[in-house]
């Protein structure tokens, strides 16, 4: 399937992913002392990290005008959507970050090569962290699921206060919607 535009989606048509439980056991769970490559060239440590951390992770973008990873992706629940979750972080930026958001990341296990072209062209004001070597994703037990022989991380957004996971968005559907969802929470609940 050609990707001709990835952010102009009828949500409709897509499966909505269900709730299978895989993320129910990380709230209250502390991130472990792995260190992330991120899209601005610096080495991040999550648990390290002071004050409210939000991480939204997907399974991974598209590049207009190129081929889909499989024939299919529309159609795999919670798959469609990396582009216009991350745009939509992008959006509220300003925003997460008055109601609280110390720091804001994307995630994927993408390289962190392909990870900074997407940055780049989509103008990001906060960088994007790899899991290529899933070893937050092991470590924590992530939800992910199994395309083309890859092993990709499962949309959800992570609230992180002080390197311990206090709240969890998991399934996020529609995707676009998700930093709208964590703005809301961080505006109810401030640290």
């Amino acid at each position: 399937m050609n990707q001709k535009n990835l952010l102009e989606v009828d949500w409709s048509k897509i499966p909505a992913p269900p709730d299978d439980g895989a993320a129910a056991h990380l709230v209250g769970m502390t991130i472990p002392p792995v260190d992330l490559v991120a899209t601005d060239d610096t080495s991040v440590t999550l648990s390290d990290l002071r004050g409210r951390t939000v991480v939204f992770a997907y399974p991974r973008t598209g590049e207009p005008g190129k081929i889909s990873l499989v024939d299919d992706w529309d159609m795999i629940p919670g798959a469609r959507g990396c582009t216009p979750q991350t745009c939509s972080f992008r959006d509220l930026f300003a925003e997460l970050k008055a109601a609280g958001a110390s720091q804001v990341f994307g995630l994927s296990t993408q390289s962190n090569d392909y990870q900074a072209e997407m940055a780049s062209r989509l103008h990001l004001p906060f960088a994007v962290l790899s899991d290529e070597k899933l070893q937050l994703a092991h470590a924590l037990n992530l939800p992910t699921m199994e395309v083309a022989g890859l092993t990709l991380v499962k949309r959800m957004a992570l609230v992180v206060d002080d390197g311990r996971i206090t709240h969890v968005f998991y399934p996020v559907f529609p995707p676009d919607r998700n930093a709208g969802d964590v703005l809301e929470w961080l505006k109810e609940n401030p640290v």
